[in-house]
């Protein structure tokens, strides 16, 4: 990876910022980005970008990308902004899914200081033609639940082009599931979309639109972890609503076969030895 500027040079808030919307600020600053590879650059207004920040926040998690996944990916500029703002219109608003995406575009803001109690945010993103913009709040937000969020955007970039193949075997893995009445999911947004699916749907065998979604939702939050695991050391939270661990194993190792790890990078614990030390995650 390549760093054509000194990173410090990124490192102050823009003079003059207290709140900006996310599309605003992505048009004044998307020339301003400094490229970390072929498919992503970055831009900081937050924290001050050392390069052990640098390596922290931006070279490690897009270095931990299969090289399968950056491939589909479109050009993203990551900007890491102080803190993000909710305006109160979002809050109160009801919108389907295919108008939530247009109203986070003009109902997050930038802003310099702390904003109000819930109206925090942590993401955000705009699309352009032939660019994706992610903006992430780094002040007060732990480097693990930043990982977590990038990845959730970019598992959910792959969601909306992954191929035939891919979403046929992953698919099939979920009906099995259901049929075998495997209790719990990975995330929340995935418990949710299963709840919903069991309350309206007795015949699970049958494609709908609530199956589609929970396939989709349930997609985005096992690559989330897949990815998550691949960059960093984390644990898997036990609970009443996590899928059991053989079940969770067997997702990982189908996005394993589809996605290959770059080289060096291990998932599994005994997988260490034969790649490298720690970066490893443990299902159990």
């Amino acid at each position: 990876m390549s760093t054509q500027r000194d990173p410090s040079q990124a490192s102050a808030a823009p003079s003059g910022l207290s709140r900006v919307s996310v599309g605003q600020f992505a048009e004044r600053f998307r020339a301003e980005v400094i490229p970390l590879s072929n498919t992503f650059a970055y831009f900081c207004a937050s924290v001050p970008m050392s390069e052990e920040v640098l390596k922290e926040y931006l070279e490690e998690p897009v270095a931990a990308l299969p090289p399968a996944i950056a491939a589909m990916l479109p050009r993203i500029s990551i900007l890491l902004v102080p803190y993000l703002e909710r305006s109160g219109e979002r809050r109160g608003a009801k919108a389907s899914r295919k108008t939530r995406p247009a109203l986070e575009k003009i109902s997050d803001f930038v802003v310099g200081e702390r904003p109000a109690e819930g109206r925090q945010s942590w993401a955000s993103q705009i699309s352009f033609e032939n660019e994706t913009v992610l903006l992430f709040a780094l002040k007060e937000q732990d480097v693990a639940e930043y990982h977590y969020r990038l990845y959730r955007r970019l598992a959910a970039l792959v969601a909306e082009k992954w191929s035939t193949e891919a979403a046929s075997s992953y698919k099939t893995m979920i009906r099995e599931e259901l049929m075998a009445s495997v209790h719990g999911e990975v995330d929340d947004e995935s418990w949710q979309s299963k709840q919903a699916l069991l309350r309206h749907q007795s015949n699970l065998k049958r494609d709908s639109a609530a199956f589609a979604d929970y396939v989709r939702q349930s997609f985005i939050d096992t690559l989330t972890l897949y990815l998550h695991g691949l960059c960093c050391d984390i644990d898997v939270e036990t609970g009443p609503r996590q899928l059991p661990s053989r079940y969770l194993r067997k997702r990982l190792n189908l996005l394993k076969s589809l996605y290959s790890p770059p080289t060096g990078y291990s998932l599994f614990p005994e997988e260490d030895e034969k790649n490298r030390d720690g970066q490893k995650m443990g299902t159990d």
